[in-house]
């Protein structure tokens, strides 16, 4: 009976010491997936994939070949920067201005179109095949119009890359 006894308390130590490497080694792996799953770079110091920041609006209406209309006010003027970069910016100028400052930015496109719904009043949507210069880093550039009043345009410019 003394040898049974023995080797038995032999198992239950081996078997302690078995199990703490492998508990340890879970334990570390699993700490390594939760630390890649998430996606926090504002934590480790850097800014988040995806994560809108503001530019100079200048920097923004470059990046889709055009410069601020001489009459108008830009404001909200955003980058995101993931797998693709995209600019917006938010102009408030005369309506009378609008269509003119668009024929000015992209000769070659086409007319801007008119409409309700998700166009507004008036949208451009200007790509590399149709009209957008080749001093442009973006791929395509949309515009969206809305008339805030008869004298107020409110356009919403966008540029990105696909």
């Amino acid at each position: 009976m003394q040898a049974a006894d023995r080797g038995h308390t032999r198992w239950g130590i081996v078997l302690a010491f078995l199990a703490l490497p492998v508990v340890v080694l879970g334990v570390l792996i699993i700490g390594l997936f939760l630390w890649a799953w998430t996606d926090d770079d504002e934590a480790r110091g850097g800014t988040r994939a995806g994560a809108a920041t503001t530019v100079p609006c200048t920097e923004a209406l470059a990046f889709g070949a055009a410069e601020r209309p001489p009459n108008a006010r830009a404001h909200d003027c955003t980058v995101q920067r993931g797998i693709d970069t995209s600019y917006a910016a938010v102009l408030r100028m005369p309506r009378e201005d609008v269509r003119g400052w668009l024929r000015e930015t992209y000769p070659n496109a086409p007319k801007p179109r008119t409409g309700g719904g998700a166009c507004g009043a008036l949208c451009l949507d200007v790509t590399h095949e149709n009209g957008l210069p080749g001093t442009a880093e973006a791929h395509v550039v949309q515009v969206r119009v809305e008339y805030e009043n008869a004298e107020t345009a409110l356009v919403r410019f966008s540029a990105f890359t696909m």
